[in-house]
């Protein structure tokens, strides 16, 4: 017996000490499940591209943080939450206005929403309801906040979203100051319920950490934003779209594209972490990039994506992730890059908060043991001798 309690600890320390904790279940979860080896992405038990063929970013909101989609009137009663949510609290756009020009949107947006509790009318109440309240109304004043620093960066003035509308729908308006077509809000609508949720990213992880510390919603919510801030996690998409604009042409493509490999550089868009396989999320995003692209005669990055793509599956065996096709597809809205990596944040507070809500359901201290590779029984040496 004392043997295998022996090699049982042996084997955890092995796990531990992988390079980024690969492969180390940190937790069990009812949220979300990947199969990285045959593509497949699930919230709560239902298959997330049939969720973004048929649902709303609404309802898979809805459906991680209850576990279960609403009936009719319970839909009913969930949205009309979302619309007592709707304004940005006075103080914090007066905060807005305060940030330096140079400011970035996702170091605006960390600290924007750290204030916006301050202002929560249920702000120290951390029964079940309140932080449900509290999810809610950061999913809807997230894309206000990115969308309102982004007018007042340009010169303009914030606008105040229309009631009775989809929050892709929102964004979108109070973004441009005008209404969105019916296929650009249904696209960056899939494009919200394909982000919602992906199980313990960087920023899950973070959020997890600190709502084990029985700390607020929103400083876990400010944590996930830390985390996806580096280029490591969030940034890929406008890196995609560096790489696009750099290419210039779908002639230049492959040239591109065999040279980078050539010099064994990776690239941006393709491979990753837990899929072996193409990223499930790449089909839907593949079709709405090229529909919106037509609609709005944004071909070109369209087709030079389509290019890296298929001299990518020609030459290596990496396959694309979620977002190779997003860059096109927000372009092709109109969308400023600079907003890539915030708009992520504006779909995974869904997730953010489902598994915060989560974790304090059944919570302990995350807190794993790191192993001390350093120097041993070193003498201290006083100052003047050393």
């Amino acid at each position: 017996m004392e043997q295998k309690t022996h090699e049982k600890q042996e084997v955890t320390t092995d796990k531990q000490a992988a390079g980024g904790l690969a492969d180390v279940v940190a937790c069990q979860s009812e949220i979300c499940w990947i199969d990285g080896t045959a593509g497949r992405l699930v919230y709560r038990g239902y298959d997330a591209l049939e969720l973004a063929e048929k649902s709303t970013f609404e309802e898979v909101a809805y459906l991680l943080w209850y576990g279960c989609l609403p009936r009719k009137t319970e839909f009913k009663a969930f949205l009309d939450g979302f619309t007592g949510s709707m304004a940005l609290p006075g103080e914090t756009t007066m905060i807005l206005r305060m940030f330096p020009k140079a400011a970035t949107p996702m170091e605006v947006l960390r600290t924007a929403v750290s204030s916006l509790g301050h202002w929560d009318p249920d702000s120290g109440n951390t029964g079940l309801d309140a932080c449900l309240r509290k999810a809610q109304r950061l999913t809807l004043r997230i894309p206000l906040l990115v969308a309102a620093h982004q007018r007042l960066r340009e010169g303009m003035e914030p606008i105040k979203p229309v009631s009775g509308k989809s929050i892709a729908y929102n964004f979108l308006y109070t973004l441009h100051g005008k209404e969105p077509s019916p296929e650009v809000e249904r696209a960056f609508d899939i494009a919200l319920i394909l982000h919602a949720d992906h199980e313990l990213n960087a920023s899950t992880f973070a959020a997890r950490v600190t709502a084990a510390t029985m700390s607020d919603i929103y400083s876990s919510v400010t944590s996930a934003i830390g985390a996806l801030k580096g280029p490591l996690h969030g940034g890929a998409n406008a890196e995609v779209m560096g790489i696009l604009e750099e290419i210039g042409s779908v002639d230049k493509a492959e040239k591109w594209v065999l040279a980078r490999l050539a010099e064994k550089k990776k690239i941006s868009g393709f491979g990753h972490r837990v899929y072996r396989c193409e990223d499930p999320r790449v089909r839907i995003l593949r079709d709405h990039a090229e529909i919106i692209a037509r609609q709005q005669g944004h071909l070109r990055l369209y087709e030079i994506t389509r290019e890296i793509e298929k001299t990518m599956l020609q030459h290596t065996k990496v396959f694309p992730n979620v977002d190779l096709y997003t860059a096109s597809l927000y372009h092709a809205m109109g969308i400023p890059v600079e907003l890539f990596t915030p708009i992520f944040a504006v779909s995974r507070i869904v997730g953010w908060t489902s598994h915060i809500l989560e974790q304090w359901s059944n919570n302990r201290l995350i807190r794993p043991r790191a192993e001390y590779v350093g120097p041993m029984d070193l003498k201290y040496v006083p100052i003047k001798k050393r």
